[in-house]
């Protein structure tokens, strides 16, 4: 809704397979106004030129369209268009320059797991999408001041019904990767290989650090100090150094200058106690019609037994023996074999999936190899 013939009532912009303007009578009624041929199944509403007019974003099928408003109800499609997959998206400052910026779920062929951001240039134009991995295929997007910093964040729902992802706007604080750092398989009482996020203050001020801390089972250091000048950047490196099974997850929190409420930096790590030599299995080139077989040693790391559930590979091509059972003691261990039997010339990748109480289930080894005729 908005008034597009700027009357003081409101009208409506609706789309499926056209774009269909309806003028407001002021009384709740509507009388039809313009139609576009081009389709729609997301809109959204907003002076994207800064010339008090509003204009239309419309999202059909893989590709982002603008409309700009002309002031009388109707609107001339404009400049070019943008890659995104159909869905919610919003008008929203992200960026607290004063224009119109753009979010929405997913961006070309980045799947829906994938939250978009494209920046507007202030003429009805934008930059290329910023791109912020939710992890879950996202159902629907707000946008509001969640956390009381004055400045837009963004909540996602998730298509499992489970899962309501926010992401808080860093004002001028960027981070990069925007992907928090992700931890997998790590052996309990063990410490991972760092992960770096790099920092650089985006604003024309000197950014000052009161504090950063990091929580839950993880490390971390900084070469950031007290202050970051304008457009420069410093390091923070995590690791995780988990004491316990299961999927664990922790923040790094600064307290800075350019917000009232902390930068946060979240952290996922999965702790487990199995671990396998090798790590993964490569057969090489094979004949077609031939037959190898490698060994697999599963160990429990831990002090208490764990249940295996179950072994299997997902292709034809492999398939396993095993001594483990369905219990594997403290510090114990168990051995598999895998045989590649490759029936067709060309490539054969599969994977070995072990699902265990040990953490980290279902683990899996990947196996490689390829075929040839002769």
């Amino acid at each position: 809704m908005g008034d597009f013939n700027r009357d003081g009532n409101l009208d409506i912009v609706a789309g499926t397979g056209t774009l269909d303007i309806f003028l407001g009578n002021g009384d709740g009624t509507f009388r039809a106004g313009a139609t576009y041929s081009q389709g729609a199944v997301s809109l959204a509403v907003g002076d994207l030129n800064g010339d008090g007019i509003l204009d239309i974003v419309d999202g059909y099928g893989t590709s982002l369209y603008i409309f700009l408003g002309n002031g009388d109800g109707t609107f001339s499609e404009s400049g070019p268009t943008y890659p995104m997959d159909t869905g919610s998206m919003h008008i929203a400052d992200m960026n607290g320059d004063g224009i119109p910026d753009l979010v929405f779920d997913g961006a070309g062929s980045i799947t829906l797991a994938t939250l978009g951001m494209m920046l507007g240039n202030g003429d009805g134009t934008f930059q290329t999408e910023l791109l912020f991995p939710v992890g879950k295929e996202i159902a629907g997007i707000a946008v509001a001041d969640f956390n009381g910093d004055h400045q837009p964040d963004v909540v996602v729902t998730t298509y499992d019904g489970n899962s309501v992802v926010s992401l808080l706007n860093t004002g001028v604080v960027k981070f990069f990767p925007s992907a928090p750092p992700t931890f997998l398989e790590q052996l309990v009482g063990t410490t991972s290989p760092p992960q770096t996020v790099r920092l650089t203050n985006t604003g024309s001020t000197t950014l000052s650090i009161t504090s950063m801390t990091v929580a839950g089972q993880f490390g971390m250091t900084s070469t950031c100090g007290t202050t970051v000048a304008p457009g420069a950047n410093c390091s923070i490196t995590v690791s995780f150094s988990p004491q316990s099974v299961g999927n664990k997850t922790g923040t790094v929190a600064i307290v800075d200058s350019a917000s009232s409420k902390p930068q946060v930096i979240e952290l996922t790590g999965t702790a487990t106690v199995v671990s396998f030599s090798p790590t993964a299995l490569n057969f090489g080139n094979r004949k077609v019609g031939s037959r190898i077989t490698l060994p697999l040693q599963m160990t429990n790391q831990g002090t208490t037994p764990i249940t295996i559930a179950s072994i299997s590979t997902d292709s034809f091509e492999y398939f396993e023996t095993n001594s483990c059972g369905t219990q594997l003691g403290a510090g114990a261990s168990c051995g598999i074999e895998v045989t590649f039997a490759p029936t067709q010339k060309g490539d054969a990748n599969g994977t070995l999936s072990i699902s265990d109480s040990g953490g980290g289930s279902p683990q899996t080894i990947m196996l490689t190899g390829s075929a040839r005729n002769q």
